[in-house]
């Protein structure tokens, strides 16, 4: 397992529901016009609460300021997680499980917070920018790092790093509640020239789904399922996940899943945001889940932690 730092900086940000009107064009661009727009890096996430987005600096630009969008303060950099060598084309399987014990554990051990995006095609690890350096000093001496310049990947020196780490933070122990909704989970792909077959579904979904579901919204709560959509657009490739409901709307010859066609459970971390200070949870997650008797299908296991934010 190898790292490679994509020249994207992104900001994190959040969208009110009833705001949601003020954003239906520069979102409509982001999701179905590329080619009008210079944004390279786009996730979306549809939950009960709130939309959630992920994007470059160049698709925050996009976004009109107003009191519907709120703005996690940081810039941050991102680190795509490669399985083949220094090779990033293809799908990339590690694992979180990897993942958690060659990256997030150390960079905890040294107050460094991350955010984890897992797509259809490969993870992406995030960091602060001010973090960076602390990142590769921690990293360097176990993993490859390497950055593009002129189409090829070149290796990082450690000259690039630097000795200062950040002093390990004292916390105190705070219990989370923990919440495994009934829904099953795919994990999907699409070829991009057939995205406007499916525009008017996916608008749909992503935007008048929590009208529609306002009046079975009593029944969802008694059986416990959790609304839950994604949506990411990274440097051309597309990866969406839904439940399987959401999932019948959809033509079947388009999506494309994995030949196993597996599904997955979501664990949904805390009952309210837990910020973006705190360090090693999927860590945690993951070496509880390792040692226990699912040990061999744990990483079928999407973990949801809600983060709050900050103003514009």
């Amino acid at each position: 397992m190898d790292l490679q730092l994509l020249e994207h900086r992104v900001r994190v940000t959040s969208i009110d529901k009833s705001g949601l009107w003020f954003y239906t064009h520069p979102l409509v661009k982001l999701l179905f016009l590329p080619h009008r727009t210079r944004c390279k890096f786009f996730s979306l996430t549809e939950t009960p609460e709130d939309y959630t987005l992920m994007l470059d600096e160049e698709g925050f630009e996009e976004l009109p300021p107003s009191d519907y969008l709120h703005v996690a303060e940081n810039t941050w950099r991102v680190l795509n997680v490669l399985s083949n060598g220094c090779s990033s084309s293809g799908v990339q399987t590690v694992g979180v499980t990897k993942i958690a014990k060659s990256v997030i554990a150390p960079l905890a051990e040294h107050n460094v917070s991350v955010l984890m995006l897992s797509t259809y095609q490969t993870d992406y690890i995030l960091v602060r920018d001010e973090d960076l350096p602390v990142v590769f000093s921690t990293l360097s001496g176990e993993l490859s790092i390497y950055r593009e310049e002129n189409g090829d990947l070149v290796q990082m020196n450690r000259g690039e790093a630097t000795n200062e780490l950040k002093k390990k933070s004292l916390f105190s122990l705070t219990v989370h509640p923990v919440q495994s909704p009934p829904n099953r989970f795919c994990i999907l792909t699409l070829d991009p020239d057939t995205l406007p077959s499916i525009s008017t579904i996916l608008l749909d979904v992503l935007f008048y789904s929590h009208t529609s579901q306002s009046s079975s919204s009593a029944a969802s709560q008694d059986i416990g399922l959790f609304h839950f959509f994604a949506f990411s657009l990274i440097d051309g490739y597309i990866s969406i996940v839904m439940d399987t409901e959401a999932q019948k709307r959809f033509p079947t010859d388009l999506l494309l899943t994995s030949s196993s066609g597996e599904l997955w459970r979501m664990v949904r971390i805390g009952g309210q945001p837990l910020g973006f200070e705190p360090t090693g949870f999927i860590a945690l997650l993951q070496s509880s889940l390792a040692a226990d008797v699912i040990k061999c299908r744990h990483q079928r296991i999407h973990l949801f932690i809600k983060k709050p934010f900050g103003s514009r």
